[in-house]
């Protein structure tokens, strides 16, 4: 059959179906979309009938339908604010600096000093520093009266973050009754990944029971060997390192961050991207360097599998890294911040400085320059063991926000990072 004909027998077969049911064409029946409504323009495919009992087909083919309308996309509904940012949203700007400090209170009694911080300089966060033999008990006392300052005048209601260094050996802030004696890094390494991690629950448990939540702790750096130990005054001396070769302190250092986690207490890794090769301590000596440790150096998988495990918290180190910023110490470089911590290594949560309020490596700048510098590269909560710094930092930063609108993204950026991790969220 040819293709006009079947045309002819389709159109004669379309007419004798409407003359006998009476079909409307009308686009307001029930059921019919628009694109099945026929072109109110096109040629007619049928003639009136004659008397004739067979009608007269003038045309063999039907007119095709017109294109479908373009559908304008539907915007997505708008997302709900997250905890995070109602809570931002909630907070002034100087609310919102203050969450970006971390002050120092004495482990065996806050001085005024900490506590004008937290209540006048709306700081929200707070590490107990020095050291108490005087047990489980007392460091709770304390730490009550540090979370006692919370309100909606001071923190808009927030809770502190309240950390210490717990890490062992010569660096355990706490101890006395209702705390063990936790051997130092180099110690703990022998009890091998497992146990280890066991035993740091145990460690954790201890701190959350007095109400502190995040451990300055594991440090991750790598010492270079048993021979330079000696001399690389931060960390080898005091034996803080898991060991001497990244795959060992990545192993176990994040078994101890895995414990702590397990005990629901946050830990903290550090100091990146590494203390390991350095000779001066830089919370004594200035102009502290790293002349080796590069961009994609093997010791910073220590810190990379800590991240892929879900770290919060990284601290940086305070020395310079001359292969990666010779310009600039690792707290004022967005080289190391945003390229490598945030970039390379896809980094979401808090980075935190290492102290920049009385360490010796930080004397050449100016106290507000210090918080400037670091918040403008990218730092996200500023650690001060000098509570009487404060107020011209939190001082600083504010007028800074408010006269520059880049900054003052800076600023909110990094509150909202430091909202989201104390709501889990």
């Amino acid at each position: 059959m040819s293709i006009a004909s079947l045309g002819v027998r389709v159109a004669a077969a379309g007419v004798l179906l409407a003359m006998a049911t009476g079909c409307s064409s009308s686009p307001d029946k029930p059921g019919q979309s628009p694109s099945e409504v026929p072109s109110s323009t096109g040629p007619s495919s049928t003639q009136p009938a004659s008397s004739s009992a067979t009608p007269m087909v003038t045309s063999t083919a039907s007119a095709a339908p017109p294109p479908p309308a373009p559908v304008a996309p539907v915007a997505p509904p708008p997302s709900s604010p997250t905890v995070a940012e109602q809570h931002l949203a909630a907070l002034s700007l100087e609310q919102r600096v203050g969450q970006l400090f971390m002050v120092a209170a004495k482990a065996t009694g806050p001085d005024p000093a900490t506590f004008d911080a937290l209540k006048r300089y709306h700081v929200g966060n707070v590490y107990l520093s020095g050291r108490s033999t005087a047990g489980a008990a007392a460091a709770a006392s304390v730490v009550s009266s540090l979370t006692g300052t919370v309100g909606t005048d001071t923190t808009g209601g927030l809770p502190l973050f309240v950390a210490t260094d717990q890490e062992g050996g010569l660096v355990q802030v706490l101890s006395g009754p209702g705390f063990s004696t936790m051997p130092p890094a180099l110690g703990q390494a022998g009890a091998g990944p497992a146990k280890l991690r066991s035993n740091a629950a145990v460690w954790g448990k201890e701190l959350l029971g007095v109400g502190v939540n995040v451990n300055l702790a594991p440090v991750l750096d790598t010492v270079t060997s048993p021979d330079f130990a000696p001399s690389n005054a931060a960390i080898g001396h005091f034996q803080r390192e898991y060991g001497f070769d990244p795959k060992q302190v990545s192993g176990l250092g994040n078994a101890f961050a895995q414990g702590m986690k397990d005990a629901g207490v946050m830990p903290v890794v550090k100091h990146y991207p590494g203390l390991g090769r350095v000779v001066p301590n830089t919370d004594v000596s200035s102009n502290v360097h790293d002349s080796v440790t590069s961009r994609t150096d093997p010791d910073l998988a220590p810190f990379n599998a800590a991240i892929t495990s879900g770290a919060q918290w990284v601290m940086l180190s305070n020395a310079y890294y001359d292969r990666i910023d010779p310009a600039n110490i690792a707290p004022f470089s967005p080289d190391i911040i945003q390229t490598m911590l945030r970039g390379d290594a896809g980094f979401t949560g808090i980075v935190l400085s290492d102290d920049l309020c009385s360490a010796g490596q930080l004397r050449p700048w100016a106290v507000a320059d210090r918080a400037l510098k670091f918040f403008g590269a990218g730092g996200t909560m500023l650690v001060c063991a000098e509570p009487s710094s404060i107020p011209v930092m939190q001082q600083a930063v504010v007028q800074r926000a408010q006269a520059d609108p880049a900054f003052r993204a800076k600023v909110d950026a990094a509150a909202l990072t430091v909202l989201r991790v104390k709501s889990g969220k």
